[in-house]
């Protein structure tokens, strides 16, 4: 489908997304995100029990039973949440910091850089972090 214009409808939010080739940014008002990755994202998580999209933190959310797993990111890459316990361990890792919400970095959340996740594989550890942590967390109301 390279060069075609593929348009999608939200309801109540008119145009939600304009891209002509696959790698391309999806704009959603004014926020971008890279629709490679959440095809990606998408393609790891397709199948999985509980898991839903929403547009949430400038990107794509993947949820799981309700709570956020992973995001591709408005800020390129991913948003990814985890074990808070876990944010040193993994910010140890290169291209990988805490996510910094209202001036604060947050432990349990992290900005995941492009560069870590350029194969299959880097992503779906990452996918695996974010899911396994959103599974378990106790059920919502």
């Amino acid at each position: 489908m390279a060069g075609a214009r593929d348009r999608r409808r939200v309801p109540g939010l008119g145009l939600a997304a304009a891209w002509t080739t696959p790698g391309a940014r999806a704009t959603l008002r004014g926020v971008a995100y890279d629709e490679d990755v959440a095809e990606r994202l998408r393609d790891l998580l397709e199948g999985q029990k509980g898991v839903s999209e929403k547009r949430m933190f400038g990107g794509l959310a993947f949820l799981v039973n309700g709570y956020m797993a992973v995001t591709a990111s408005g800020h390129g890459g991913l948003l990814l949440r985890c074990d808070p316990g876990r944010s040193g361990e993994l910010c140890a890792l290169p291209k990988v910091e805490r996510a910094v919400m209202r001036g604060r970095a947050m432990d349990g959340w992290l900005r995941v850089g492009a560069e870590a996740i350029l194969t299959d594989e880097q992503l779906e550890e990452w996918v695996a972090i974010g899911v396994t942590y959103a599974r378990s967390l106790p059920p919502r109301p």
